[in-house]
């Protein structure tokens, strides 16, 4: 019985295995646009059709492996189109897999309702073909879209991968058991309800990393959310510890200056009167530095200066803090916080003190606060979204600093720009000023 119900064409098989991998590369980050797009693409379907259509013969022990060979075939297509990692592309290779076992077994099931006792009409039969396979993928792409980051990424696991290509083969195994063999406990008996078993454990199969999917997407938004809470805690932390250092400072520099008045007083020789000067001049120039109007971005920008001073950065800025005075501690420690930790952190990979450059800017243009960070900077900037990707090897954990920044100027109905020209990076925040 199981000789006389007829498959899926593999034709059909190769357009909806194309098609589905097609769905996830127009939401995916892309490496390739345009006519290279359209030229590899083209390429896959002809590949993938000529390659199952070759193997559509072949003895049964070699079925397996002929679908591993056209899974794989999914998963290159997928990855040289995508900017992702090998890991991602794998997962997304098996989501597109069973999304095309998925809609080839529904419309298959579909075709043999209406012509398993008659003979079929070659135009209505494709028809029926396209009208089902572009339906049930701009289903698919509706209901995958918004599960995808606006940079195209989701920081696929080793463990998520895996479970995805176990959810996937069991569903593949579980659906196409009955054309294998009729002798099994899962297996149908009859022609149409084998194609409801398919058609049904395909729906199961993708229902289930379908969700599995929205998990991960808020395991991600969730984790996202605690790394940039922690940024905020730390920056605030760091803060309140600057603030207690500074004030310590500022007294040893009163009792110096003390000191300092003492000396004068004495009849010391000219090269002492020539250092205390210095010391003088030192202790003026601290105090004028960073005096801002506002305590806590004083407080934030002195230390940051410290710590440029000690690793050879020349940290400049030119503020008025007053425009601030509205904004709420912790929101002025993440922004300023986070914008001079990036800078300083990138400024000293450069062995050149002279290009340790980070500069800073904070005044009223228009009805705009615009706050402005400027670094050097070398290389080609790399976006992900509206932000710079992060330079670390390990993505997953790294890159918060930015989004956390953005997120507390959206509270303000701000918005965060970011550029690169001659040499030097711009990270450029304006938000209205209330009235």
């Amino acid at each position: 019985m199981i000789d006389i119900i007829p498959d899926i064409p593999r034709l059909y098989t190769a357009i909806a295995e194309w098609m589905a991998c097609i769905v996830y590369i127009i939401i995916l980050k892309r490496r390739i646009n345009g006519w290279q797009l359209v030229t590899v693409a083209g390429g896959a379907l002809v590949f993938q059709s000529i390659f199952l259509m070759v193997t559509r013969d072949l003895p049964i022990v070699f079925w397996i492996p002929s679908m591993l060979v056209a899974v794989g075939m999914m998963f290159l297509f997928i990855y040289i189109c995508c900017d992702i990692t090998p890991t991602e592309a794998g997962y997304f290779g098996v989501k597109a897999f069973v999304a095309a076992e998925l809609v080839a077994a529904l419309q298959w099931q579909v075709h043999f309702y209406w012509w398993s006792s008659s003979d079929s009409n070659l135009t209505l039969e494709i028809l029926l073909l396209i009208v089902m396979y572009v339906g049930a993928f701009l289903l698919i792409w509706q209901l995958e879209k918004n599960l995808i980051p606006d940079e195209g990424r989701l920081n696929i696991m080793q463990r998520e991968l895996w479970s995805t290509v176990v959810i996937g083969a069991a569903v593949f195994f579980i659906s196409n058991l009955s054309f294998v063999s009729e002798s099994t406990p899962f297996s149908g008996q009859y022609a149409r309800e084998i194609f409801n078993i398919r058609t049904l454990v395909n729906v199961g199969g993708f229902a289930i990393l379908f969700a599995y999917h929205v998990q991960i997407n808020e395991i991600r938004v969730r984790h996202e959310l605690e790394a940039v809470q922690k940024i905020l805690q730390n920056q605030y932390a760091q803060y309140q510890q600057s603030k207690e250092s500074i004030e310590l400072i500022n007294y040893k520099y009163h009792d110096l200056k003390n000191q300092i008045i003492a000396l004068r007083a004495e009849e010391d020789p000219e090269k002492r009167n020539v250092y205390l000067t210095e010391m003088e001049n030192d202790i003026k120039s601290f105090e004028a530095q960073n005096k801002t109007g506002n305590n806590v971005l004083d407080t934030l920008l002195a230390s940051k200066n410290m710590y440029c001073i000690k690793n050879g950065i020349t940290l400049t800025c030119v503020a008025d803090g007053t425009l601030l005075n509205d904004m709420d501690v912790v929101d002025i420690c993440t922004i300023f916080g986070n914008a001079l930790d990036n800078a300083i952190e990138y400024e000293q990979q450069f062995e050149n003190p002279e290009k340790r450059l980070i500069h800073v800017s904070l005044f009223a243009q228009k009805g705009f606060v615009m706050i402005r960070f400027e670094n050097y900077f070398e290389g080609k900037l790399k976006l992900e979204g509206d932000l710079p990707a992060t330079t670390k090897k390990d993505s997953y954990f790294h890159g918060y600093g930015l989004k956390s920044i953005q997120y507390t100027v959206q509270k303000y109905d701000g918005i965060v720009n970011v550029d690169n020209k001659d040499n030097w990076f711009e990270l450029k925040i304006l938000i209205p000023i209330k009235t």
